[in-house]
């Protein structure tokens, strides 16, 4: 590689497993784990840790647009892919909270909103640690950004690689801890008699009481579909490290992530890839219809069989992928709108899902931040038709969303696009540790079911944070 070529790239021969890297880079600001904890051939096969970004973006949840101002702020900078290398090479990369869609679509303020969390948080990360769990090998990749004179930039490039590999050699230097903060005094919340400590927006026949009327709404015309979840909160107990550590060993996942967007870390164990985008090739992977797991091998299989057969479940799964065909096709070539995979069936540590894949191919005059802009929040955390299911969940669920049902991904500097959606996720903040649990409501629905599905998906939090 000549000296005007970029990004840099240096191979790390004997590369720490990604946990153990991402504790030695924990110390910078804003760091990012990208974690595909639980390792698959094709959906888990890289892991990405950046940090220490030259711009952060941080957008409050007022409606402003913050997919332009991420546009506005990335423009300057662009770079070629390495075709042979793991697929984020630097670029923005970070939080579109669920609130953002509010600058997307006309959508009322729920009636609390203690955190006040941004809508966007995102980073521009001129350097990343990329792994590839298939072949075991590991790079830092640098662009030497915001340079933009080639010998500045190289300079900059060569000496963020040195930082990197420094922090990465060197035993002596702990990662940061962090006494949490005592819990501030919140709006809505009552106990779950079942758990010490823990409290939920909605009681139990508050709940039941909601699904009830999102049937009504069903059954009157409004929508076909909506989801609706109660915020589960737990005072924080240990730092978001150590949290997200515990997480990772007892409930992996695809599409795990860590994020330390400063006074707010996110902590999740996603299964759900939102978008995809790479070489204009899209991919989308709605999650509907859940059964929990048994530990006996013949139960479990029962459950999977009669998940796939079930009525409810499966139409619960193809309204999403009818929404999902919608969105995409006002950004892609119409005839390569597809569905490659209806309803198969996944299984993670605790729960068996229902999983369709929706690909297409982005028009010649559509960026990736366009298909953003058309699909998001993603339908299977909101329902169908969207606005009026997203102005649904406002009257019926107390609370803001925040990260939760939102995306944390990148966007790189070549345009390539990865995105999860904020299921299964802890966002630590205030001395609390938040995590809401939801599924779609249909005209099927049974309120008490419902109601035992949100806690069938709680459980591998929980595991991670009652012992």
């Amino acid at each position: 590689m000549s000296a005007d070529q970029f990004p840099l790239v240096e191979e790390w021969l004997a590369p720490l497993p990604p946990a153990a890297a991402f504790q030695r880079l924990a110390m910078l600001p804003h760091v990012l784990f990208l974690d595909s904890a639980m390792q698959h051939q094709t959906l888990g096969r890289y892991s990405f840790i950046a940090a220490d970004p030259f711009e952060f973006l941080q957008l409050p949840a007022d409606g402003s647009d913050g997919l332009a101002l991420l546009e506005e702020n990335l423009q300057p900078f662009s770079a070629a892919t390495i075709a042979e290398l793991p697929p984020f090479q630097g670029g923005a990369a970070g939080l579109l909270s669920y609130d953002l869609g509010r600058s997307l679509e006309r959508v009322p303020l729920p009636q609390f909103d203690e955190f006040q969390f941004p809508a966007l948080a995102i980073g521009l990360y001129d350097i990343v640690l990329a792994y590839d769990h298939v072949l075991q090998r590991a790079w830092l990749i640098s662009h030497g950004f915001p340079e933009t004179a080639p010998a500045a930039r190289q300079q900059r490039a060569r000496e963020r690689i040195t930082q990197f590999q420094q922090l990465l050699t060197d035993d002596a230097k702990p990662r940061p801890e962090h006494s949490p903060q005592p819990p501030a005094p919140l709006a809505a919340s009552f106990p779950v008699p079942r758990y010490h400590n823990l409290l939920s927006s909605f009681s139990a026949d508050a709940y039941l009481a909601a699904v009830t009327r999102a049937i009504e709404y069903i059954h009157a015309g409004d929508v076909f579909q909506v989801n609706l979840a109660q915020r589960l909160l737990y005072p924080a107990t240990t730092d978001s490290h150590s949290l997200y550590l515990r997480l990772r060993e007892r409930n992996p996942a695809t599409f795990a992530a860590y994020f330390d967007m400063g006074e707010t870390q996110i902590v999740s164990a996603s299964p759900e890839r939102f978008l995809k985008v790479q070489q204009r090739r899209v991919e989308a992977r709605p999650i509907k219809g859940t059964r929990q797991r048994t530990a006996r091998a013949e139960a479990d299989l029962f459950a999977g069989s009669e998940l796939q057969e079930n009525e409810k479940d499966r139409a619960e799964n193809v309204m999403i992928v009818d929404l999902l065909r919608n969105d995409l096709s006002r950004v892609c070539r119409p005839e390569s709108v597809r569905v490659t995979q209806l309803c198969g069936l996944e299984s993670y540590q605790f729960v068996q899902h229902l999983v369709s894949v929706v690909e297409g191919e982005l028009e010649a005059d559509r960026s990736p931040l366009d298909l953003v802009r058309a699909a998001f929040p993603g339908g299977s955390i909101t329902g169908a038709p969207k606005v009026r299911a997203m102005e649904i969940i406002s009257e019926l669920e107390p609370t803001a969303r925040g990260p939760y049902c939102g995306g944390i991904g990148y966007l790189g500097f070549d345009g390539t696009l990865d995105l999860n959606i904020l299921i299964r996720t802890i966002t630590a903040s205030r001395g609390w540790w938040q995590f809401p649990v939801g599924g779609g409501i249909v005209a099927q629905s049974s309120p008490q079911r419902e109601y035992e599905e949100t806690w069938h998906k709680a459980a591998g939090l929980l595991k991670s944070l009652v012992d």
